[in-house]
Protein backbone atom coordinates (compact mmCIF):
# COMPACT_ATOMS: atom_id res chain seq x y z
CA UNK A 1 0.00 0.00 0.00
CA UNK A 2 1.41 3.25 -0.90
CA UNK A 3 1.86 6.19 1.90
CA UNK A 4 -0.08 9.20 1.26
CA UNK A 5 3.46 11.09 0.75
CA UNK A 6 4.82 8.51 -2.22
CA UNK A 7 1.20 9.39 -3.60
CA UNK A 8 2.22 13.18 -3.33
CA UNK A 9 5.34 12.68 -4.99
CA UNK A 10 4.04 10.61 -7.77
CA UNK A 11 0.72 13.30 -8.78
CA UNK A 12 4.08 15.77 -8.69
CA UNK A 13 6.43 14.18 -10.93
CA UNK A 14 2.68 13.75 -13.10
CA UNK A 15 2.66 17.57 -12.99
CA UNK A 16 5.95 18.22 -13.78
CA UNK A 17 5.90 15.78 -16.56
CA UNK A 18 2.56 17.98 -18.18
CA UNK A 19 3.92 21.18 -17.16
CA UNK A 20 7.41 20.13 -19.50
CA UNK A 21 5.00 19.06 -22.35
CA UNK A 22 2.98 21.82 -22.54
CA UNK A 23 3.69 24.32 -20.30
CA UNK A 24 -0.20 24.74 -18.78
CA UNK A 25 -0.56 26.98 -15.81
CA UNK A 26 0.83 25.38 -12.42
CA UNK A 27 -3.40 26.09 -11.47
CA UNK A 28 -4.77 24.25 -14.61
CA UNK A 29 -2.56 21.30 -13.65
CA UNK A 30 -3.25 21.24 -10.04
CA UNK A 31 -6.88 21.77 -10.70
CA UNK A 32 -6.47 18.59 -13.29
CA UNK A 33 -4.56 16.73 -11.22
CA UNK A 34 -6.56 16.83 -7.73
CA UNK A 35 -9.93 15.31 -9.91
CA UNK A 36 -7.78 12.36 -10.84
CA UNK A 37 -8.91 8.94 -9.19
CA UNK A 38 -6.78 8.31 -6.55
CA UNK A 39 -5.78 12.09 -5.65
CA UNK A 40 -7.60 12.08 -2.37
CA UNK A 41 -5.56 9.53 -0.73
CA UNK A 42 -2.44 11.53 -1.63
CA UNK A 43 -0.61 14.18 0.70
CA UNK A 44 -1.95 17.50 -1.14
CA UNK A 45 0.09 20.07 0.82
CA UNK A 46 3.22 17.73 -0.07
CA UNK A 47 2.08 17.66 -3.85
CA UNK A 48 1.56 21.42 -4.14
CA UNK A 49 5.05 22.21 -2.58
CA UNK A 50 6.54 19.57 -4.65
CA UNK A 51 5.31 21.07 -7.57
CA UNK A 52 5.57 24.87 -6.99
CA UNK A 53 8.20 24.61 -5.53
CA UNK A 54 9.80 22.76 -8.41
CA UNK A 55 8.20 24.99 -10.93
CA UNK A 56 9.41 27.98 -9.41
CA UNK A 57 12.81 26.99 -8.59
CA UNK A 58 13.46 24.66 -12.00
CA UNK A 59 16.14 27.43 -12.85
CA UNK A 60 18.44 27.03 -9.52
CA UNK A 61 17.66 23.16 -9.55
CA UNK A 62 18.86 23.06 -12.94
CA UNK A 63 22.20 24.40 -11.84
CA UNK A 64 22.80 22.56 -8.89
CA UNK A 65 22.12 18.96 -10.99
CA UNK A 66 23.89 19.97 -14.30
CA UNK A 67 27.63 19.15 -12.90
CA UNK A 68 26.49 15.71 -12.25
CA UNK A 69 24.69 15.22 -15.47
CA UNK A 70 26.62 13.19 -18.44
CA UNK A 71 24.37 15.26 -20.90
CA UNK A 72 22.81 18.19 -21.59
CA UNK A 73 19.73 18.72 -19.66
CA UNK A 74 17.43 18.77 -22.20
CA UNK A 75 18.68 15.60 -23.41
CA UNK A 76 17.64 13.91 -20.15
CA UNK A 77 14.43 12.27 -20.43
CA UNK A 78 11.11 14.51 -19.20
CA UNK A 79 10.50 11.72 -16.43
CA UNK A 80 13.72 11.47 -15.12
CA UNK A 81 14.57 15.33 -15.53
CA UNK A 82 11.34 15.43 -13.70
CA UNK A 83 12.53 13.63 -10.79
CA UNK A 84 15.63 14.52 -10.39
CA UNK A 85 14.64 18.67 -10.44
CA UNK A 86 11.63 17.73 -7.53
CA UNK A 87 14.16 15.47 -5.73
CA UNK A 88 16.56 18.48 -5.61
CA UNK A 89 13.97 20.64 -4.37
CA UNK A 90 13.10 18.18 -1.52
CA UNK A 91 17.07 17.83 -0.50
CA UNK A 92 17.28 21.73 -0.12
CA UNK A 93 14.43 22.57 0.93
CA UNK A 94 12.70 19.98 3.18
CA UNK A 95 15.73 18.89 5.49
CA UNK A 96 13.54 17.14 7.88
CA UNK A 97 12.88 14.20 5.07
CA UNK A 98 16.12 12.24 5.64
CA UNK A 99 18.13 12.14 1.93
CA UNK A 100 17.96 8.28 2.35
CA UNK A 101 14.21 8.89 1.69
CA UNK A 102 14.73 11.54 -0.90
CA UNK A 103 16.73 8.95 -2.80
CA UNK A 104 14.89 6.05 -2.26
CA UNK A 105 11.60 7.71 -3.45
CA UNK A 106 13.13 9.19 -6.45
CA UNK A 107 14.40 5.35 -7.66
CA UNK A 108 10.88 4.43 -6.73
CA UNK A 109 9.52 7.27 -9.33
CA UNK A 110 11.61 6.01 -11.90
CA UNK A 111 11.54 2.47 -11.74
CA UNK A 112 7.74 2.90 -11.89
CA UNK A 113 7.52 6.42 -14.26
CA UNK A 114 11.11 6.02 -16.29
CA UNK A 115 13.11 3.99 -18.49
CA UNK A 116 14.58 0.58 -18.41
CA UNK A 117 17.83 2.12 -16.86
CA UNK A 118 16.05 5.95 -15.72
CA UNK A 119 16.32 4.42 -12.15
CA UNK A 120 20.16 3.59 -12.00
CA UNK A 121 20.62 7.46 -13.85
CA UNK A 122 18.47 9.02 -11.34
CA UNK A 123 20.11 7.36 -8.33
CA UNK A 124 24.01 8.06 -9.57
CA UNK A 125 23.39 11.81 -10.42
CA UNK A 126 21.54 11.85 -6.58
CA UNK A 127 23.68 10.07 -5.05
CA UNK A 128 26.97 12.97 -6.12
CA UNK A 129 24.29 15.75 -5.43
CA UNK A 130 23.57 14.62 -1.79
CA UNK A 131 27.09 15.31 -1.05
CA UNK A 132 26.78 18.82 -2.33
CA UNK A 133 22.89 20.14 -1.05
CA UNK A 134 23.58 17.74 2.38
CA UNK A 135 27.03 17.91 3.33
CA UNK A 136 26.70 18.24 6.84
CA UNK A 137 24.38 14.43 6.79
CA UNK A 138 25.49 11.63 8.22
CA UNK A 139 26.32 9.49 4.40
CA UNK A 140 27.99 6.31 6.37
CA UNK A 141 26.35 2.92 6.12
CA UNK A 142 23.94 2.09 8.84
CA UNK A 143 25.73 -0.95 10.90
CA UNK A 144 23.73 -3.75 10.56
CA UNK A 145 20.82 -4.61 12.39
CA UNK A 146 21.45 -7.98 15.48
CA UNK A 147 18.23 -9.52 15.55
CA UNK A 148 17.90 -10.80 19.46
CA UNK A 149 17.56 -14.24 19.43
Amino acid sequence: MKSARRRAREFALQGLYQWQLTGNAVSDIEQHLSETVGFDRADAELFATLLRGTIDERESLAADIMPFLDRASANVSPVERGILLMAAFELKHHPQTPYRVVLNEAIELAKTFGGTEGHKYVNGVLDKLVSRLRPGEDRQPSAPRRRGN
